[in-house]
């Protein structure tokens, strides 16, 4: 607190008695001290848990961050907005967030978060600003940055590879070449499953249109959370979908088709990316690089210990979508994803491309779509190689 104005000299005036100066300075002091103590303890009240459906609670969790033991630096948002699905295949998010690793990153800066279905809402939300950063499929967020001009998101890094089959009633389908007629479902119109299907019938030679999902085969967009009833119902023949409904699915009869990891050069293909709003990087590049410091450590302990990491996403899926997985569903589930930090940036054009070829997306420019810059400042911070972004970071 400051002290009163000095009164002017030019003005005589009686004087009380002054009071002792040493007991004013440690009064002082201590009130200091004591409104530092209570900003520090509401600086630990952050940690929101994610809530289901898109919508952020804003809890606070003090012990959990007292045990993260944040970063102790102040940065530029008082909050970052985090979506991401409750899908094995975002399983960064999934660990980090249980782990509490991304909030140790960035310290007093709270966490909220969103739980989407699929990614063309995800991408709304973006653009509404109700998300700042998200984890997403490859196809919503090339969606995303073409209609917006190259001016709503950037990606900045990768995520995860894998982690999605083709899985169907085995008697209604036998071989890949006995889909004619057949429904089988996808998680939204645009989303990255629903583009590989798309393109997979394309090169079989099946007719179906994009937008409807009729044809030679009927496309049928099914929320992920509704796919095992649908497969159970007989109101679809399949599914072409990520993990862990696949595995679900399988446990309830289903036979795998085709793993699409069989379909890409070394069984490679980015999966979930992390992307940012441009406006968000531009104003907050320290918080940016602090989300990406939580990735890259994340991933790490994935690696380092997968079990415990396996228990972290089922318990963060339980959260977020009501129900732990069964080990029948999780084991198989979570070893065919492949976390990673490059975002292999040099299927993403083969991605756009598939979009083309479905009829969902004219022939997009994508130059300017990765800024990897914070990225491998983190890389090079642990020691490790830059990621590329495959000519497609300069606009």
């Amino acid at each position: 607190m400051a002290p009163n104005p000095t009164p002017s000299r030019s003005i005589p005036s009686p004087r009380p008695p002054r009071p002792n100066a040493g007991r004013i300075r440690r009064r002082a002091a201590a009130a200091v001290a004591g409104l530092t103590a209570v900003a520090l303890l509401s600086a630990c009240g952050y940690g929101s848990k994610a809530a289901d459906k898109g919508s952020a609670d804003g809890s606070a969790n003090s012990a959990a961050a007292a045990a993260a033991g944040g970063s102790g630096a102040k940065l530029s948002a008082d909050t970052v907005k985090i979506g991401y699905f409750a899908n094995l295949t975002h399983g960064t998010a999934l660990v980090g967030l249980q782990e509490g690793i991304f909030q140790k990153e960035l310290g007093a800066t709270q966490v909220k978060t969103q739980v989407f279905n699929a990614g063309p809402a995800e991408i709304e939300a973006l653009n509404a600003g109700s998300i700042d950063i998200g984890w997403i499929g490859p196809s919503p967020a090339i969606n995303g940055y073409t209609k917006s001009d190259g001016k709503s998101l950037k990606i900045i890094g990768g995520s995860a590879s894998g982690g999605v089959k083709l899985v169907v009633n085995p008697d209604k389908v036998s071989s890949l070449d006995d889909l004619k007629g057949k429904r089988i479902a996808t998680p939204q119109l645009g989303n990255t499953q629903d583009v590989a299907l798309l393109n997979y019938l394309a090169g079989k030679g099946y007719k179906v249109d994009a937008a409807s999902g009729a044809g030679d085969v009927s496309v049928v967009r099914t929320d992920n959370k509704v796919t095992p009833d649908a497969y159970r119902q007989g109101s679809i023949d399949g599914a072409w979908v990520p993990e862990p409904t696949a595995s679900k699915l399988v446990t309830l009869g289903a036979k795998v088709l085709l793993n699409e990891k069989d379909v890409w050069p070394d069984k490679k293909f980015v999966i979930t990316n992390i992307i940012v709003s441009q406006k968000f990087l531009k104003e907050h590049p320290d918080v940016v690089e602090a989300v990406l410091r939580g990735s890259v450590k994340t991933n790490a302990f994935i690696k380092a210990d997968p079990d415990k990491a396996k228990a972290d996403a089922n318990e963060a899926i339980k959260k977020d979508a009501g129900n732990a997985l069964e080990p029948a569903v999780l084991d198989p589930a979570w070893q065919d994803v492949d976390f990673l930090d490059d975002p292999l940036a040099n299927t993403l054009q083969a991605e756009a491309d598939h979009a083309v070829t479905a009829g969902l997306l004219k022939k997009p420019n994508l130059n300017g779509i990765y800024d990897l810059t914070l990225l491998n400042k983190v890389l090079a911070a642990q020691g490790q190689a830059p990621v590329a972004d495959a000519g497609l970071g300069a606009k």
